[in-house]
């Protein structure tokens, strides 16, 4: 029997030691900071349960089969669980070099949101060379080779054979207390709780907690997440939700401040690729970057404390066209079960007889953009699909924005002026690899944003010299921010911080707009102006009705959000169950009505869940 024992604690061992191993790695590719010795073991430490666990996991197989081993002569069972080690070898080293890649570009540990991504693999992985894809499949291979080799090697041939039938019980009863063993490892021990995500916290420092998880029990454990929208983030019984709420999201507009020389201008909404304020330079950004759009927050009108809901292009879109806050767990856009029970702002405009239109150079199927925007109402879509091979192929994304800037300048330039229109232009270069044809700025990432912003600048020019220009508003506004530089606090509010500009000829005068707001509130303010309802928006808010008395900007992130207020800011991480950004001592009212808002939304989407399944059981 000792052989056997020999063999799955040696099995073990192995799998175990490569997940401890994966943590230092992934820690010196993805931190923005020297860390200490003592931190690296710290990580190792904490992160070593969960790690454990997934190593108990992947050992239930061979366990079994050396149990079985005890009743059958001679079975061999190097060459059955041969094929086995080839699978876990290489799904754990594939899991491992993707977390380790993608955490880069995405500040979170890879779960089921890739899946989202991987279905437009072109997309997917546009951001990087043929030559960094080529080069992790091939350190993902050898890891596969080296990792089946070593439990291969520790794997025997043969056990040796017990004949009697008294002994051959007496041996799998001794087993017993190894797999009640490896069953508590599983567990994650004997107490109430079970293994879970957030018992490898240990620091302030959410880097050091997120370097701790174990990259394969994180991508399953998302997968297995509850679906029940409704049943997720119920921090507070209904009572206390409805008081917290209060005030927080008024419905009825009063006194709206008149910004706009015209009840019904033509507007063109541009949605700026990651343009956070770390480019702006009225918001502390990098100040020569993007000279036109910090020119047009003095020509037009400034909103200087808008917060971006969410951090990726497909969850800030929803943001921002259907007042929806972005969610932490999933990403609504790629549901089109739950995004067409979403209010639109196309959808609103085409009801008071807008034509409405949507431009993006790029694939119009990544995430399901287009679904959700033929749902919202957008009549008509132009991707790169209408344009020539020849501009698509510059940029791994499709057609970079001179290109698609220009086709906007000439697609206005040819209306009627006294037609009402409502175009929407989702921009691209601002984006990795950040190859643009344009050399301002030696700093590849600074240049690509520098264009984007050339070409707005261009774009202003051409159109104040058009008819079109005195009947026309204009909205600049970030899907999403970016970290630049890369460092400070992960999850603060500088990453979500953004710039909401109007400008044109419907504007009537220059102002600056300092009420905190959010990006979500971008449909409600607008159609304020137009005098239209937005009372299908439940979570925007018309900021420039006297009704909008507690300025707040929320936001989310993977399993956390920030709340932000006269008072400071607080940024809470649900995992852990703690406030990770703490400001002074009115954080705890901050947390609780950010808690509330999230379980709002929760509530409100499991209840579109609800309809539109009753919709279809009819």
């Amino acid at each position: 029997m000792k052989h056997r024992i020999k063999y799955i604690v040696s099995f073990f061992l192995l799998i175990w030691g490569y997940f401890l191993l994966q943590k230092p790695f992934f820690i010196l590719c993805n931190a923005l900071q020297g860390y200490s010795i003592k931190e690296y073991l710290e990580v190792i430490l904490h992160g070593a349960s969960l790690d454990a666990t997934t190593a108990g996991y992947l050992t239930i197989i061979p366990f079994i089969l050396t149990v079985a081993s005890i009743w059958f002569k001679h079975l061999p069972f190097r060459k059955i669980l041969f094929p086995y080690y080839i699978i876990i070898a290489f799904f754990t080293s594939l899991i491992f070099i993707a977390d380790l890649s993608l955490y880069a570009f995405w500040q979170y540990k890879m779960d089921a949101s890739i899946f989202i991504y991987l279905g437009s693999p072109k997309q997917a992985f546009a951001s990087v060379s043929t030559g960094y894809i080529l080069l992790r499949i091939l350190i993902i291979l050898m890891l596969t080779a080296l990792i089946t080799g070593l439990l291969y090697k520790t794997t025997p041939q043969y056990f040796p054979q017990i004949d009697q039938h008294k002994r051959q019980t007496f041996n799998t009863l001794w087993a017993l207390p190894l797999g009640g063993i490896l069953f508590l490892i599983i567990r994650g021990g004997w107490t109430v709780a079970t293994a879970n995500v957030s018992q490898v916290y240990f620091s302030g420092d959410q880097f050091l907690n997120q370097s701790a998880i174990n990259p394969d029990f994180n991508l399953l454990w998302s997968i297995g997440k509850q679906n029940d929208y409704s049943k997720e983030f119920n921090f507070f019984n209904e009572s206390k939700r409805k008081d917290l709420m209060t005030g927080l999201y008024p419905k009825e507009d009063t006194n709206t401040e008149e910004i706009l020389t015209t009840r019904r201008p033509n507007v063109l909404i541009i949605l700026m690729e990651s343009f956070g304020g770390t480019f702006i330079k009225p918001l502390g950004g990098v100040p020569y970057v993007a000279p036109h759009l910090n020119q047009l927050t003095k020509e037009g009108i400034f909103f200087s404390n808008c917060y971006a809901n969410s951090f990726r292009t497909d969850r800030g879109s929803v943001c921002a066209f259907s007042g929806y806050p972005g969610l932490p767990t999933v990403s609504i856009m790629k549901v089109p079960a739950l995004s067409k029970t979403m209010p639109c702002i196309a959808r609103s405009f085409a009801k008071a007889g807008y034509k409405t239109d949507f431009l993006y150079g790029g694939d119009p199927n990544f995430t399901d953009m287009q679904s959700y925007l033929l749902m919202g109402g957008y009549q008509h879509i132009t991707s790169e699909n209408d344009f020539t091979e020849a501009q698509k192929n510059y940029s791994k994304w499709g057609v970079n924005d001179a290109v698609t800037f220009d086709y906007l300048y000439h697609q206005i330039a040819h209306r009627d002026p006294k037609s009402h229109w409502l175009t929407t232009f989702l921009t691209l270069s601002s984006h990795e690899p950040f190859k643009v044809p344009y050399h301002r700025l030696a700093d590849k990432e600074l240049n690509a944003f520098a264009f984007t912003d050339a070409c707005i600048g261009k774009l202003i020019a051409r159109l104040k010299a058009l008819p079109q220009w005195k009947n026309l508003l204009i909205v600049f506004l970030p899907d999403h921010g970016i970290y630049y530089p890369e460092k400070g606090e992960r999850n603060g509010p500088r990453y979500y911080r953004i710039p909401l500009i109007w400008t044109g000829g419907a504007v009537r005068k220059p102002m600056v707009i300092s009420k905190i707001m959010n990006q979500a509130d971008l449909p409600a303010t607008i159609l304020g102006q137009l005098g239209l309802s937005h009372q299908d928006y439940p979570f925007s808010r018309n900021v420039l009705s006297t009704s909008y008395i507690h300025p707040f900007a929320f936001y989310s992130f993977v399993n956390g959000f920030g709340y932000c207020d006269s008072t400071g800011v607080s940024v809470y991480d649900d995992v852990s169950g703690k406030e990770i950004i703490p400001q002074n001592r009115s954080g705890k009212q901050r947390i609780e009505k950010g808690k509330a808002i999230l379980q709002s939304l929760y509530k409100d989407l499991g209840e579109r869940q609800k309809n539109n399944h009753l919709t279809h059981k009819r």
